[in-house]
């Protein structure tokens, strides 16, 4: 299971974003980390580094490691349409994703703790595997057990309606993935583009 441990502020402050976190830790000090702070002098970024820094900025959002997320983009390679959004719909279809968009957790991580313990069934079956990519129509919902475990509903902040490719029936404690994300729709701040002319140097 892909995982970053290390310190989440710290790749926040690369970025510049809360990537890994709500960012409360931001406004406090939002310097890129290392020695001198604010008065090192930092050098111009060139076309490499800016693709290289896109493409580590979606593995961390998105929680992958490289060679999962190679595979991804290959598959989004594939698939008929623009390279790029395609990836991004792919990496959104994932089912720890989903269950994050899904409202059920408040990050990914939590999310993919939550499919790896296995309280998530798809179709009614139980799936263990957060890099699972849902499919049009698949029906999400906790196990029996988990459906009534109040540490694990502790965790669901409800969903956010801005994310229509997904739904949740409250009553009925189950979601649906309806459909693949438009580009537009997702709000990730990362420039696909840039991740596409990296691996197609």
């Amino acid at each position: 299971m892909a995982r970053y441990i290390g310190p989440k502020t710290k790749i926040c402050r690369i970025y510049g974003e809360p990537i890994l976190g709500n960012g409360k830790w931001l406004t406090k000090n939002s310097n890129p980390p290392g020695q001198h702070g604010a008065t090192r002098k930092r050098k111009t970024l060139g076309e490499y580094a800016l693709q290289l820094r896109e493409k580590q900025k979606a593995k961390y959002t998105y929680g992958l490691l490289e060679r999962q997320f190679r595979k991804t983009f290959v598959e989004a390679s594939k698939m008929k349409g623009v390279k790029g959004e395609n990836l991004i719909k792919l990496l959104e279809a994932r089912l720890d994703n989903t269950i994050y968009r899904l409202g059920l957790t408040a990050s990914r991580p939590e999310a993919r703790q939550l499919v790896a313990h296995k309280h998530i069934t798809v179709n009614g079956d139980t799936m263990n595997v957060p890099s699972y990519s849902c499919k049009p129509g698949d029906i999400i919902a906790y196990k029996n057990k988990s459906a009534i475990n109040d540490s694990i509903l502790g965790k669901s902040r409800g969903k956010n309606p801005k994310f229509s490719w997904v739904d949740w029936n409250v009553a009925e404690q189950k979601g649906i993935f309806i459909t693949y994300p438009e580009r537009e729709n997702v709000p990730e701040n990362i420039k696909e583009q840039l991740i596409v002319e990296l691996y197609s140097k």
